[in-house]
């Protein structure tokens, strides 16, 4: 429950400042992406798409680039208890084309579990965290970071 709670928080605090003050509430999000680390180990039976409610917390434009940017986005999953996070880094290709920049370097506190109760490699779980990223609506919402910036 407080997991959820402190999301929900970090959630409604993007919204505040993105109508509050005239700077663009994507330009960096509340916490750093790497602290995702730093949040309680989460564990999941792998795989884990379905059932997953990610909240986009924030995209930070770290190189503005002419013509391309690149940066990280954070989400974290309201449902999880504690609270899962899952973040990475991304880059635009050209304009209007984003990708990860690295697949095998999503950040997360969760950890996935295979069907013999142990815990995922890195190389094991990539595919799985590439798996819930796909379904999120990231390169949406860093092209509104990138356009709210004035970038293109």
């Amino acid at each position: 429950m407080a997991g959820r709670l402190i999301l929900l928080i970090l959630h409604d605090m993007m919204k505040h400042l993105a109508a509050s003050t005239a700077q663009p509430a994507f330009e960096a999000p509340p916490i750093p992406a790497w602290a995702v680390f730093a949040w309680p180990t989460v564990l999941w039976q792998a795989p884990r798409t379905q059932g997953c409610r990610f909240l986009h917390l924030g995209t930070r434009v770290t190189t503005l680039g002419q013509p391309v940017c690149s940066g990280q986005t954070l989400w974290g999953d309201s449902d999880a208890e504690p609270a899962a996070g899952i973040a990475w880094d991304w880059i635009e290709l050209t304009q209007g084309v984003v990708a990860m920049a690295d697949p095998m370097a999503v950040i997360t506190n969760v950890r996935l579990v295979g069907p013999g109760g142990d815990v995922l490699t890195a190389a094991e779980a990539a595919p799985h965290l590439n798996e819930m990223v796909h379904a999120l609506p990231w390169q949406r919402e860093v092209q509104r970071a990138i356009q709210q910036l004035g970038l293109h």
